[in-house]
């Protein structure tokens, strides 16, 4: 199990939270995912086997948010 801090950009209210979590959790191998707009940042527990970082940074660009 790996872990990944991204720094986000744009997030505002607890909708930005929620889409970036649901982006994030429908890509295969994602364990924990859990986004702060308060500390601009998502969390994110994965299996290194099923799913890469840069997949993972792309689901949350996917949303419209950007990733530092």
């Amino acid at each position: 199990m790996e872990k990944l801090i991204l720094r986000v950009e744009g997030m505002s209210c607890g909708h930005c939270e929620i889409a970036i979590q649901d982006a994030i959790r429908k890509l295969p191998g994602i364990k924990k995912a859990k986004a702060s707009r308060r500390k601009k940042q998502a969390a994110v527990d994965y299996d290194s086997a099923l799913v890469t970082p840069q997949q993972i940074t792309d689901a949350v660009k996917g949303t419209g948010y950007g990733v530092l």
